[in-house]
């Protein structure tokens, strides 16, 4: 087995590890929703962070079958990982009923149809896709300090983690890791775009973590849960 082979299959495992991390939250929800807790079924999810997410998997989905050879390690795991982010987004809306939920719920429907459409008419358009998806790759780099930033900002002002699932923030840590390796694996040239990505997103991940330790142990945090609740 290549070190290409080795590397796309631990990175593959760790993308399903991911979306069992993804699927948590998304039962996080269900079981609030069955429960009616208070604050609501999406209490604190922010809506740009998850946005930020189903774009970075949509883009990895389409660099993957833009490039030569078409990476099935890439493509099929992210396409599932979109769709499941795509559920959650959906339950957003339904909590809510917003015109930011609304608005984010329809890019998700015509995204995923677009990127459908774009594997099905790939060889066609393999160099416009590759350079079409390292820029919305670079460009959801930075939006993922944005969006993680939002998350982070919420949980410091209500000293609290709500419907954040933990699971979710540490499997795709994870994937991140493996990722990383890959687009080594991968070489340089073709897999920059894959590291700057990952690279970034496991950084909001590590700050994610720590704050779920900090909400337990912070005296500021008990101090702003309670005027948050109050």
């Amino acid at each position: 087995m290549s070190t290409y082979d080795l590397f796309g299959s631990i990175n593959t495992f760790f993308i399903f590890v991911s979306l069992y991390g993804v699927l948590s939250q998304v039962r996080r929800i269900w079981h609030r929703k069955v429960e009616k807790t208070k604050g609501g079924a999406t209490e604190l999810l922010s809506i740009n962070q998850f946005n930020v997410s189903y774009l970075a998997y949509l883009s990895f989905f389409i660099y993957g079958y833009s490039i030569e050879p078409f990476n099935h390690y890439i493509v099929w795991p992210r396409f599932i990982a979109a769709a499941l982010v795509g559920i959650i987004l959906y339950e957003i809306w339904l909590d809510r009923r917003t015109k930011s939920s609304l608005f984010s719920l329809s890019l998700v429907v015509l995204s995923l149809a677009v990127g459908v459409i774009g594997l099905i008419y790939g060889d066609t358009f393999v160099d416009e896709g590759r350079n079409v998806s390292t820029i919305i790759i670079l460009a959801i780099s930075l939006l993922i300090i944005q969006g993680y930033s939002h998350q982070i900002r919420l949980i410091l002002k209500s000293g609290a983690t709500g419907a954040i699932d933990l699971k979710m923030s540490q499997f795709i840590f994870l994937m991140d890791i493996s990722t990383i390796a890959f687009a080594l694996a991968m070489g340089i040239d073709t897999g920059w775009p894959l590291m700057v990505l990952a690279i970034t997103s496991g950084i909001t991940k590590i700050i994610i973590m720590y704050l779920f330790k900090w909400v337990r142990v912070s005296p500021v945090a008990l101090q702003r849960r309670g005027v948050f609740s109050g």
